[in-house]
């Protein structure tokens, strides 16, 4: 075999469909669908499907014996390499599994997190995946060492002597995890501070975040590049953004943002994954406005939405502004959705970004006044709270005062209106 050519692994998928579960933790044809995808993403071959209904999931085996029996079959005459359950598996299921089918057994959690691994370029990313990987292995290394006990003893004890050193093993491991996770904790704290000078500098200096999120491969990436006419990386392929970009945007002469693409979000993410990635999507609860963008042409896009909608609630940003971006809508046949926070577009194409930024930047400037403004020397004080406040067009010092010409938020114009020359205050509709 050529240096270059890659071994693609071979994998069948198993999920269960029990009445038992959750809703959202069923196994369905879409979520099925969507972890093959998955598995094309971190570079296998999905050889087969098996989707096994019951009332409750087995406690040993997940699935159940007669079903575990079909895959050793099919896996036999097929020549996988690799199992991957849509279900998060127990330690323990994943031992007895493993042992029965006598191949690499993975789940949802695992694969997402290899994934993650592959795609994460800055040392934040890495910082993240590392510390999700390590809260997954933790639990998952008494089956570990359970599985080793029993290939080096008959009938599954450990022969008299050799088991102290297979505690003591175990109980290292697990204190060298423990230390390795407070360690990438206190690194990914150090991460935060950096983040919190950073945003505390965009406050001072007045610059609005807007964030974009969404599902995975929704097509947060291209409408960043089609926005800021910028050139970042773009595949169709999920998990293609994991390390947050940011880019500025002008909306008017007036008004700049800052526009960041954060990591798409999937169903059944999993918690530690989200807990890790929280450096990261907490920039979400202080941004001034979200672009939730949504992949109109996949059928499942509703259960996506809702899957995200549950995920910002989550993290903390519920009350933020939003503004729901339908994405390729020229792949859609139907009637669009419409409303007042909601704008259809094509990313690709550029069709409709447009109207996208003009909805953005009436939403931003969304009670703000342009105003003339003569200012007294005796209230010279006024200038300094317009430079930390408002947006100055121009600004001169005559001889009788500060005339200065600006953009005011609904906060400081009750302060500065009595400036506005034959400023009258208008009257209430009740009045007369």
């Amino acid at each position: 075999m050529d240096k270059n050519d890659i071994t693609i692994e071979r994998a069948v998928l198993a999920g269960l469909n029990a009445a038992s579960l959750p809703q959202s933790e069923r196994s369905t044809d879409i979520t099925m669908d969507e972890l093959a995808a998955l598995v094309e993403t971190a570079g296998g071959e999905v050889i087969g499907m098996f989707i096994q209904n019951r009332p409750t999931p087995d406690p040993g085996t997940f699935i159940g014996d007669g079903k575990v029996l079909e895959l050793k079959d099919f896996i036999a005459a097929n020549e996988c390499d690799l199992a991957v359950f849509d279900n998060e598996l127990s330690p323990s299921q994943m031992r007895v599994l493993s042992e029965a089918l006598g191949i690499k057994v993975l789940d949802r959690s695992g694969l997402i997190l290899d994934i993650f691994a592959q795609r994460a370029q800055s040392r934040e990313g890495q910082l993240q995946v590392e510390l999700a990987q390590y809260k997954y292995l933790l639990p998952r290394l008494t089956g570990m060492w359970t599985h080793l006990v029993r290939q080096t003893a008959s009938g599954g004890s450990s022969p008299i002597g050799t088991r102290g050193p297979g505690e003591t093993q175990l109980e290292t491991d697990r204190r060298h995890i423990r230390r390795k996770i407070q360690k990438l904790e206190e690194e990914l704290s150090a991460v935060r501070k950096v983040r919190c000078t950073q945003r505390r500098r965009r406050e001072k200096n007045a610059v609005p975040v807007v964030a974009l999120v969404g599902y995975t491969n929704a097509g947060k990436s291209t409408l960043l590049n089609c926005l800021t006419g910028s050139d970042i990386p773009a595949n169709d392929r999920l998990f293609d953004t994991l390390d947050t970009t940011t880019r500025k945007l002008r909306l008017s002469e007036l008004t700049e943002v800052l526009v960041s693409d954060t990591v798409g979000f999937i169903r059944k993410l999993p918690h530690h994954l989200v807990e890790a990635f929280k450096a990261t999507l907490e920039e979400l609860s202080y941004a001034d406005v979200l672009l939730h963008v949504i992949d109109i042409s996949n059928p499942d896009w509703e259960e996506q939405a809702k899957v995200v909608d549950g995920l910002i609630q989550q993290l903390g940003a519920s009350e933020t502004p939003c503004i729901r971006v339908f994405n390729k809508c020229d792949a859609y046949v139907g009637i669009l959705p419409h409303g007042e926070d909601i704008v259809c577009l094509s990313a690709r194409s550029g069709e409709g970004v447009s109207e996208l930024a003009q909805k953005l930047l009436a939403l931003l400037e969304q009670g703000n006044h342009r105003v003339h403004l003569e200012i007294p020397y005796s209230d010279a004080g006024v200038a300094d709270a317009l430079n930390r406040e408002a947006s100055i067009l121009s600004l001169e010092y005559t001889d009788t005062g500060i005339t200065a010409e600006v953009v005011v938020p609904p906060e400081l114009f009750g302060k500065v209106k009595k400036y506005i020359p034959g400023y009258v205050e208008p009257k209430e509709d009740w009045e007369d």
